[in-house]
C-alpha cells in the first residue's frame, strides 16, 4: 500500500477549492483534478474513497476552520456588544484572507452536500452562537428576536459589505468600493442600534 504524502494531500485541497469554484460541483471530476494536479486518479484513492468523500471532507474541513476562525478570542459569555464587535472582527478577517475558500464553501453550502457539511463542522459553532444570543437576550442587552432575525440583523450588513468589497464595486456596480475600518463600524454601530432596547 502507497503511504500518504502531506505536500500532495494538500495540493489536492487546494486544487479541488480553485476546481469547484471554476466549473461547480458538476464540472468538477476526479480525473480533471488528477490532471490538474500532476498526479494520477489511483494516488487519489489513497487519500478520498470517492469524489462524494472528498468533497464531504473538505467541506467538513473548511467550515471546521471557519468555525475556529471566527471564535477566536470569543466567549458566548461576552458583553453583547463586546461579543458582537469581535465576532465582525474574526469573521470580516477571515473572509478577507480566504476569499477562495469563501467562494467553494458558498457553492458547497448551497448543494446537496450541503446539510452534511454543515452539520459535521458548524454544530458546536451554533452551539456557542446560540448560547450567546440567549444570554444577551436574558440580559436584557438586546431585545428578545429569533435566531433566524438575530443572525439576518447581526450579521447580514457584514456579509453584504464584504461581497461589495470582493466585487470591488458598490450597489448597482458603477463605483468602486473598498470596505474599510470606518464603514465596518459604522453598519456596526447601525446593527447595535437595531438590536439593543
Amino acid at each position: 500500500m502507497r503511504t500518504r504524502d502531506i505536500n500532495k494531500e494538500e495540493l489536492v485541497k487546494e486544487k479541488t477549492i480553485e476546481m469547484i469554484v471554476k466549473y461547480g460541483i458538476e464540472g468538477f471530476t476526479m480525473n480533471k483534478l488528477a490532471k490538474e494536479c500532476g498526479i494520477s486518479v489511483a494516488t487519489l484513492y489513497i487519500y478520498y474513497a470517492d469524489k462524494e468523500d472528498l468533497i464531504k471532507k473538505i467541506g467538513t474541513e473548511m467550515g471546521t476552520y471557519f468555525f475556529k476562525s471566527s471564535l477566536k478570542d470569543f466567549s458566548p459569555d461576552m458583553p453583547f456588544v463586546e461579543g458582537l464587535a469581535k465576532q465582525w472582527e474574526n469573521r470580516s478577517e477571515f473572509m478577507l484572507k480566504n476569499t477562495d475558500k469563501i467562494a467553494c464553501w458558498e457553492i458547497l453550502q448551497n448543494s446537496n452536500y450541503g446539510e452534511h457539511i454543515v452539520n459535521e463542522s458548524l454544530m458546536e459553532l451554533k452551539e456557542i452562537m446560540t448560547k450567546f444570543l440567549h444570554r444577551a437576550i436574558e440580559r436584557k442587552e438586546i431585545v428578545p428576536v429569533s435566531k433566524e432575525v438575530f443572525w439576518s440583523i447581526a450579521y447580514g450588513p457584514l456579509y453584504n459589505l464584504l461581497r461589495f468589497h470582493e466585487k470591488g464595486k458598490g450597489l448597482g456596480g458603477s463605483t468602486p468600493f473598498q470596505l474599510t475600518n470606518e464603514i465596518q463600524q459604522e453598519a456596526f454601530r447601525l446593527v447595535i442600534k437595531a438590536l439593543t432596547p
